[in-house]
């Protein structure tokens, strides 16, 4: 007679690389999250961080300004949280190395020799990119939609003016004065998420589940009205169309970004360890 049982998996380590509004937004709902089989090990900030980043983690989290420390504390993931400099310095090393690397600042991938060396780097470590999806519902559908045959996609940003400021919005218009809803960039998503690095990188994602950074069209809207950020995709395909928007409030201490962003994250790490499981 065989006895079938049961294996035990260890909780999955991991790290998180930044201490700004979507990494402290991380932390401060770790502790109520569900991802009960992945445990908080690292964090890496910056060097005038430390003391606040201990503050707010348990001891037993290891905090640190240095890459190579970081990177030996047996990490099974790393989130990163950090901006496009941290993928450029980081991201090639440590999927490499063999450690998935979960992608906030998707749109560093916009750069084409970015998005191959890291390809190539996943590919050699044996490792993943993984595009946590909780922060603009659709892409599945877009996914599904790419497969029988997808022919335009559109996605639209809009966010309170004050989210545009210190970017090219504000030589196109004056932030200050607008009354009604105004397009402030309208091109590809390549060319959206490299000239709005901090505000584009749910169009980098509708980008890489669709048509590509060059077919993929991105209008980025100021709205004076607007409370909070809203992401819509419309996509056209063969045979089925898909029109589906995200809104939120924005972070605290980051109106560029939506307080979604860093929950999408545990949202994702919850999924891998749930007995069900969305694909």
């Amino acid at each position: 007679m065989t006895h079938m049982t049961h294996m035990t998996h260890m909780p999955r380590r991991i790290g998180l690389i930044g201490f700004g509004s979507i990494g402290q937004s991380i932390l401060r709902a770790w502790p109520d999250g569900d991802a009960v089989a992945h445990r908080l090990a690292a964090i890496l900030v910056r060097p005038h961080q430390c003391e606040a980043a201990r503050a707010l983690v348990p001891t037993a989290v290891h905090v640190t300004d240095a890459i190579d420390d970081f990177l030996t504390a047996g990490l099974d993931l790393v989130v990163e949280a950090a901006g496009h400099g941290a993928v450029l310095a980081h991201g090639e090393r440590i999927l490499r190395g063999g450690t998935d690397l979960m992608l906030l600042s998707i749109g560093s991938l916009a750069q084409e020799p970015v998005l191959q060396r890291m390809r190539q780097a996943a590919t050699d470590g044996g490792a993943q990119m993984l595009l946590p999806v909780g922060a603009i519902a659709g892409l599945d559908g877009l996914m599904a939609l790419r497969q029988a045959g997808l022919s335009r996609v559109t996605y639209t940003s809009t966010k309170p003016p004050a989210s545009w400021r210190d970017t090219p919005a504000e030589s196109n218009v004056d932030l200050d004065r607008l009354t009604q809803p105004t397009v402030v960039f309208s091109g590809t998503a390549r060319e959206a998420a490299t000239l709005y690095p901090k505000n584009a990188n749910l169009a980098a994602a509708v980008a890489l589940a669709g048509l590509g950074f060059d077919e993929t069209r991105v209008e980025l809207v100021a709205d004076p009205a607007a409370t909070g950020n809203s992401g819509r995709i419309d996509a056209h395909g063969v045979t089925s169309r898909l029109s589906v928007m995200v809104a939120g409030s924005s972070a605290p201490g980051n109106p560029k970004t939506s307080q979604i962003v860093g929950m999408s994250v545990l949202s994702a790490l919850f999924n891998q360890a749930s007995p069900i499981r969305f694909v």
